[in-house]
């Protein structure tokens, strides 16, 4: 179903289904429950993170899940940041805040894009919109904090 790449990091690329040659992490277990999320490098060398809506991320009015929504805006930070993280470095979201814009619905392409607004150091700062069919769902920030893994 996939195979390491170069220049994600950890991410594998997709060999099967509507996100072939996307790229996607497959060592977060809640995150691939959840999504499974994807995201690709643009020509511009920006990042595009989406994933297709389903019934299963849909709350009991038949919208997506505010939690859905700032899970895959949780994946999105990093994705938008991964210039700034090098492989194999460990990071965490230090912050993650959100304002929820409009609703989604099952079967929608949801996609994030972004910019990082301060990095170069152990704090990587990110915002970013989230779409549903095009249409803005959340706007999102967030601070991503570097660190070293001890053993």
């Amino acid at each position: 179903m996939s195979e390491q790449d170069e220049g994600y990091g950890s991410a594998v690329v997709c060999t099967e289904g509507e996100f072939v040659g996307w790229h996607h992490w497959d060592h977060d277990p809640y995150e691939s429950r959840s999504g499974p999320f994807f995201m690709r490098r643009e020509d511009d060398g920006s990042y595009l993170s989406a994933f297709r809506a389903e019934d299963r991320h849909m709350n009991g009015g038949g919208f997506m899940h505010g939690g859905c929504l700032l899970t895959f805006a949780d994946f999105a930070l990093f994705a938008i940041a991964n210039d700034e993280l090098k492989s194999g470095e460990h990071a965490v979201t230090m912050n993650l805040s959100g304002d929820f814009l409009g609703a989604v619905q099952s079967g929608a392409l949801v996609e994030a894009r972004g910019e990082v607004t301060r990095g170069g150091g152990k704090t990587i700062f990110v915002r970013g919109l989230v779409t549903g069919d095009g249409k803005p769902a959340l706007s999102f920030t967030g601070i991503i904090r570097k660190f070293s893994k001890k053993a």
